[in-house]
């Protein structure tokens, strides 16, 4: 199976390239991604808990999906694309806000990604793909943000930092 590539971005989201994922995240290269935030009609957002097997923060709990965007593909068709590969279900979905963040992972990778944010509602259970998710749990906000604090070595660097920055969008 041939590697993933990633879109290799600028600040204002033009693609200027693709590059192995691997290889981006060893340079530090901005790339594009994303992050899906799905919440049921309680207003409770489904965390992910990472498979132990994954090659950068395994084990730590996160938004419900995320990843990157292939080449040609929409911001919401990636978006749908991965929630069905990791969560097994599929929902609407609405871009809320991009950012750009740079952040060293635990292994000497980097995360340099201009990282589009997006919410969807789901109200029944998950078949999560066991070789990319852990576990899952259904958390309020407000349960979230005091977790956060209380351990933050237990959630990924992205999801930490769209809590401290963009909490407002989410919690809207």
């Amino acid at each position: 199976m041939a590697e993933e590539l990633v879109i290799l971005v600028n600040e204002s989201d033009e693609q200027i390239g693709v590059m192995p994922k691997m290889e981006a995240h060893k340079k530090g290269l901005l790339h594009r991604a994303f992050s899906v935030f799905v919440f049921n009609k309680s207003g409770e957002l489904m965390l992910q808990q990472r498979a132990a097997s994954k090659y950068h923060s395994p084990l730590l709990w996160t938004n419900t999906c995320c990843s990157h965007q292939r080449d040609g593909e929409r911001n919401i068709e990636a978006g749908k694309r991965r929630l069905q590969e990791e969560m097994g279900f599929v929902c609407e979905l609405r871009e809320v806000t991009s950012f750009i963040y740079n952040a060293q992972l635990d292994n000497g990778l980097t995360e340099h990604e201009l990282d589009h944010v997006m919410i969807g509602y789901y109200d029944d259970y998950p078949e999560i793909n066991k070789e990319e998710v852990e576990n899952y749990k259904w958390m309020t906000l407000e349960d979230v943000k005091n977790d956060i604090f209380i351990n933050p070595n237990q959630y990924t660097v992205w999801f930490k930092i769209i809590f401290e920055n963009f909490y407002h969008y989410l919690n809207s």
